[in-house]
This record gives structure tokens, C-alpha cells and sequence, in this order.
């Protein structure tokens, strides 16, 4: 049920986005964030977006989603390195600061905060969205993975996806670059999304990059055929995002693919819960994936204890 999901957005960031929507026709908004999820699903960039109801149709559009994940991601590599807790965040193809926005939920005591993106509109949509929030003294600027100085954690939000897969490791290794102490990647739950991720976390990794999460080890991607490496965070939809896509069910799924390095080794480890688990009479299945490859582990019903802490495990976690 609806009532059960956490908010799509931070209060502040709902009500700076509300009143940038005062007075704007949904219908064209409608129109506008069809162009633009037509266009990305072939392919296309963030070019098209060059006004300023195009941005805030992709805001209405994507932040949710995007926001989601990224709240997933953080609190993955906040499990994976409970004492991390960045002064300093660059947001790389910042967009309107979605990932901005989550990293500064999940550690409230983060410092200096830099988004870049090469679109105008998207820029001034950042700005607006900032003023007088928790984000208000937060530069932001025109810019790439080579623009200006580095920070403790670097994010690259739905970035990749907009580059040929065999450019996604280059990009990576930039980033990389400027990251102080983690990197964190977050791609479209697709095969070519995770492609790009595999494509990054091999090169890294060949950098001295250590993998926080999923994975919960360096070695090779284990992933073969046609296997992808993705997880699914549920938010509920508003009225307007409703509206927007169309939609009969007041929540939505995003699927994304994400990493994150870091320069020191992860304090948490495991095995991770690569998809859904099976549930059936005599117990849970879980498909893992950890050091030693992929595997499934059955906990049976009758060992009450095992499956009582087990019932508490999800996809994307740690058993």
C-alpha cells in the first residue's frame, strides 16, 4: 500500500518543486516528459531538455525515481562503511540535484557540495530547487568529470547511460580521479545499464578501487549469459506524477544498477540478495552472490530461527 512507502522526495525538495509547478499546465508537462522518455529510451541524452518546462517535466518525471535509488545506494555504502560520513560532495551530470538531495538525507553533516551539468536549464531548475533548503549554499555550475576540484565522495546519477558502453570505464576512471574517499555509479537496471557498471567496476577495481557494494568482494564479476546485476526500489507516486505518466497504481518500481568504490577497505561484508527471494511451504531460496560466486541457499521454515531472521532479508540485501 501507498501509506507504507516512505515520501518520493525530502519535504523541502517537494515543496520547492510544488511551487515551481504553480500555474504550469500538467497537460504540456505531460507532453514534454513523453518527448523526453521517448528519446531516452533511444539513446538519447539530456540535450532536448532547453527550457525551462522541459526541466521541470523531467523533474516530475524522473526525480522520484532517481531520489529513490540514490537514498538505496547511500545507505548501502553507509552499511558497508558505517564510518563514512563525507565533507565534501561533487555531483557529476547533476541534473535538477537529485543525488544531491539524497546524499544530503543520508549524511546531514555534509560540508561544500558542487553540481555540475553542461545543461542550462537543468542548472537553473538545481538552483531554484536549493534556494533556501538544506542545499542552498551548494555551487553549482556548468561542468564535467574534468571541471574544478574533487571532493571526499564523487556520484555520477544516471550518467553513463548516456555515453557508448565502451567510453563508460574512461568516464570512471575520471571520476575516480577526483574521488577523495568513494565513488558511487548509479545506472538504468537494464542490461546495457549494468553493462556500463561491469564495463566501470573492472576498471576500477584494476585502479585499486575496493567495491563497498553490491558487491562484497574484488574479484571478477560473476554475472554470465544473460544475467544482469540490478536491484528495485518501490516509491509511491503524487497526484501530479500520476498524472504525468499516465499511471493506475499509485506507486512505481525503478530498477537500477549502481556501485560504489571506496580508497579504504569496506568494514561490512557478506552476501548479497541478488534478486526477489523464492517463498514456498518449506522455506526461503535465496539467490547470493558474495566472494566465492553466485549461489542459492535454502532456509527451511522448520529451523524457526534462521528463517525468522532470514524473512527480514530482501533483494538488495546482505544475508
Amino acid at each position: 500500500m501507498q501509506s507504507s512507502l516512505p515520501p518520493a522526495l525530502p519535504s523541502s525538495l517537494a515543496a520547492a518543486l510544488d511551487a515551481a509547478l504553480q500555474g504550469v499546465s500538467r497537460k504540456d508537462l505531460a507532453v514534454r516528459a513523453q518527448i523526453q522518455s521517448t528519446a531516452y529510451r533511444g539513446g538519447g541524452t539530456s540535450r532536448p531538455i532547453v527550457t525551462g518546462a522541459d526541466a521541470l517535466a523531467y523533474a516530475l518525471a524522473r526525480m522520484p525515481a532517481t531520489f529513490a535509488a540514490c537514498t538505496a545506494v547511500f545507505a548501502r555504502l553507509a552499511q558497508a562503511m558505517p564510518e563514512f560520513a563525507p565533507a565534501s560532495l561533487l555531483d557529476v551530470g547533476a541534473g535538477p540535484g537529485t543525488a544531491s538531495w539524497a546524499a544530503i538525507a543520508a549524511w546531514p553533516g555534509l560540508g561544500a557540495v558542487t553540481m555540475l551539468d553542461h545543461n542550462p536549464a537543468l542548472r537553473a531548475l538545481a538552483q531554484r530547487l536549493a534556494d533556501g533548503g538544506p542545499l542552498a549554499a551548494a555551487r553549482i555550475a556548468a561542468g564535467d568529470a574534468e571541471t574544478g576540484d574533487g571532493a571526499e565522495l564523487v556520484v555520477a546519477s544516471y550518467v553513463l547511460a548516456e555515453l557508448p558502453e565502451d567510453r563508460a570505464a574512461a568516464l570512471a576512471l575520471k571520476l575516480w580521479q577526483r574521488a577523495g574517499k568513494a565513488l558511487v555509479l548509479v545506472e538504468p537496471g537494464t542490461p546495457a545499464g549494468f553493462g556500463r557498471i561491469r564495463a566501470a567496476r573492472a576498471a576500477l577495481i584494476e585502479e585499486g578501487g575496493m567495491i563497498a557494494a553490491p558487491c562484497t568482494h574484488d574479484n571478477a564479476c560473476p554475472m554470465a549469459g544473460n544475467d544482469w546485476c540490478h536491484f528495485s526500489q518501490r516509491l509511491p507516486r503524487t497526484r501530479d506524477h500520476m498524472v504525468l505518466k499516465d499511471a493506475s497504481v499509485p506507486f512505481e518500481d525503478e530498477r537500477y544498477s549502481y556501485l560504489a568504490v571506496t580508497r579504504a577497505a569496506p568494514l561490512l561484508r557478506g552476501a548479497r540478495i541478488l534478486s526477489p527471494p523464492l517463498t514456498e511451504k518449506p522455506g526461503l531460496t535465496f539467490k547470493l552472490g558474495d566472494g566465492d560466486g553466485l549461489r542459492a541457499r535454502f532456509v527451511a521454515r522448520r529451523d524457526k530461527d534462521a528463517y525468522r531472521r532470514a524473512r527480514r532479508r530482501s533483494w538488495g540485501d546482505l544475508l
